[in-house]
């Protein structure tokens, strides 16, 4: 439809009234409905991707690398902003408490965060090195990434701390992914 221009003894509201908006599809003879219909699942280059129900060992180390510096993070400004009130002193004034506590929410959840992305990393390393070698995806493994991950981590402090830390980083992934299977199990989601 070619432009027409508005004579000059009509008023707006006749015009407005007789006007039909632009419609870029009415020359297709395609409803608009299923021109633009995508796939709702996945779509995978080889059927081997399709059977496997696990992340790649990249996604696996960005996830929990990520999420681990988030939760640190966010824990670490909490702490900070408790320590950041603690400090405050009865004299200070409104502008340096609230830059105390900020410097203490910043620095700590900065500390908090690395140290838990650093446990996630090397989680998750080992967790995907697990599944490489066993060629198995069970909780073995993710109990052995754990023990792994707390000796590792605590390696520079000497054998015995690494011995305790392991067995903490073990029990702890024991017990979600116990957690994870129960959850899986009873809570309808």
């Amino acid at each position: 439809m070619a432009y027409q221009p508005k004579p000059s003894n009509h008023n707006e509201d006749d015009h407005d009234r007789n006007r039909r908006l632009y419609n870029p599809y009415q020359d297709l003879q395609v409803p608009i409905q299923t021109l633009y219909k995508l796939p709702t699942s996945p779509e995978f280059l080889f059927q081997e991707e399709s059977v496997a129900q696990r992340r790649s060992w990249g996604e696996n180390l960005t996830y929990y690398t990520g999420f681990g510096y988030l939760a640190g993070s966010i824990t670490g400004a909490g702490k900070g902003l408790v320590e950041g009130i603690k400090a405050s002193e009865p004299g200070d004034t409104m502008k340096l408490r609230v830059n105390r506590i900020l410097n203490a929410s910043g620095h700590t959840g900065r500390t908090f965060g690395n140290r838990v992305g650093v446990l996630g990393l090397l989680y998750a390393g080992m967790e995907s090195g697990m599944v490489a070698v066993r060629d198995a995806d069970d909780v073995v493994n993710s109990v052995v990434a754990g023990l792994g991950t707390g000796a590792l981590y605590k390696a520079a402090s000497g054998p015995r701390s690494a011995a305790v830390a392991g067995a903490i980083g073990g029990v702890v992934v024991g017990l979600a992914v116990t957690g994870k299977q129960l959850m899986k199990r009873y809570v309808p989601i």
